[in-house]
């Protein structure tokens, strides 16, 4: 407990060295928000484990490390290595943020249409400063989630998307937050604002990615608000080094009849916390999540999502995957929410978990939430190993003891992968996945 205080007052204590700089720059509405998020951000303070949320999710280790605010090194950083983690290629539309800052010359926006806004959120805000007020800060909440409060208190800088009514981009746009942490540990903190209007069609890629050595801590931040109509695919990809800590939010806010799917893919860091959360807040929204996560070690990846449906004839569909080796634990925790307005829900959720390990442990707690009855829920979680009568399968047809235990993993992992739409995000996805189990089976070899 005392490490947690220190850290919680050591934020506190930033966030004033840091509070003239903010003012000189933001508009008088965001001042606002950041006194407000840091001063609820001292009330929270961090949770612990006796919190019902965070119960199986022990921030101690991250208490411990004594992080510094990550530095504006956008002007130095090479951007070596850069490439060969990212999906897609250098002719995509890019937004390359450095520790949180916007890095311009690695960034790459090009041949968008008439009326799109993408660039930095920092250097928009006096521009774009009506269009950003009316929804910064306006959907995740700061004075209930602690993390969302230092996010919103402390981040420099973020992307901000804009797609304008009936716009249709035929390739996703990829916003890459790159952490390069070596000798000092560092914290940064990941904005995006993302707002897809009116019967507008696109797909938004947001990658973490370390590429230092050392440790780094990104508390993230991303809010959609998918209009009418409109139909929006995001993707979530986050392979830091195994040093890391990541915390991250993503808050959804659909309008009438609004589509909107959501692919988390985890493969990298120490401690892993993916938060989403939808609001539909429209009749006839729907809301697809899907995601997939790796760990071995004793690496700990947490999944907590909400699917709130506020309004009648709205849909859902949830699949997530979890693959555990080793001493690594995870969490499900997905919660639909049905309101008392919303008849006619059509909801289903479902977890599944591979352990490869007798060591590896899962906690998952699907929930239901209803308050009316006049809706079609269901939901579900399943914990288990290989199946022993495959793997005897594959090897009597002369398959080796690993390549038939891959073949399996593969098809476990292949219910969620196939729902990437993009080739070359699900390119990379079956990518991690193998050097993931290969990085595991050369680990095994060595002891």
């Amino acid at each position: 407990m005392p490490d947690v205080i220190e850290q919680q007052e050591l934020y506190v204590s930033s966030f004033r060295a840091l509070e003239q700089k903010f003012a000189a720059r933001d508009p008088r509405w965001l001042s606002r928000i950041r006194q407000e998020a840091i001063r609820a951000f001292a009330d929270l303070g961090f949770p612990t484990i006796h919190d019902e949320e965070w119960r199986f999710t022990n921030l101690a280790p991250l208490s411990k490390v004594m992080f510094q605010v990550a530095p504006d090194e956008t002007d130095t950083w090479e951007g070596k290595g850069l490439e060969q983690v990212l999906p897609g290629d250098s002719q995509d539309t890019r937004l390359v943020f450095v520790n949180g800052y916007y890095c311009e010359r690695l960034s790459a926006v090009r041949d968008l249409p008439a009326g799109v806004e993408a660039g930095s959120l920092a250097a928009l805000l006096s521009e774009k400063d009506g269009a950003i007020e009316a929804h910064l800060a306006r959907y995740a909440d700061h004075r209930i989630h602690p993390f969302v409060a230092l996010n919103s208190a402390f981040w420099q800088d973020g992307a901000y998307l804009r797609f304008p009514k009936g716009i249709v981009l035929p390739k996703p746009v990829h916003v890459v937050h790159v952490s390069t942490a070596d000798d000092v540990p560092l914290v940064s903190f990941p904005r995006s604002l993302i707002v897809a209007e009116r019967e507008s069609h696109v797909t938004v890629v947001e990658s973490y990615v370390g590429l230092g050595t050392g440790v780094c801590f990104s508390d993230a931040v991303t809010e959609i608000v998918v209009g009418e109509n409109a139909i929006f695919d995001h993707y979530k990809l986050q392979a830091e080094n195994g040093k890391s800590f990541h915390i991250a939010m993503v808050q959804v806010y659909q309008d009438r009849n609004a589509h909107c799917s959501s692919g988390s893919i985890s493969v990298g860091g120490a401690l892993v916390r993916n938060e989403v959360k939808a609001v539909l807040d429209g009749e006839g929204a729907e809301c697809f999540l899907n995601g997939l996560y790796l760990a071995r070690d004793h690496q700990h990846v947490d999944n907590h999502t909400t699917l709130d449906h506020a309004k009648p004839h709205g849909a859902s569909r949830e699949l997530y995957h979890g693959i555990l080796d080793d001493h690594a634990t995870g969490v499900f925790n997905g919660r639909i929410i049905v309101r008392p307005g919303a008849q006619k829900t059509d909801a289903i959720q479902k977890n599944r978990n591979l352990l490869l390990s007798p060591d590896a442990v899962i906690d998952t707690k699907p929930q239901l939430e209803i308050y009316n009855n006049d809706v079609r829920c269901t939901h579900g979680a399943t914990i288990g190993q290989l199946d022993s009568e495959a793997l005897f399968y594959l090897r009597s047809r002369g398959i080796g003891a690993e390549d038939a235990r891959n073949i399996l993993i593969h098809a476990f992992a292949a219910d969620v992968l196939e729902r990437v739409r993009p080739a070359s995000v699900r390119a990379w996805s079956e990518d991690a996945l193998r050097a993931h189990l290969a990085q595991g089976l050369s680990r095994k070899e060595v002891r």
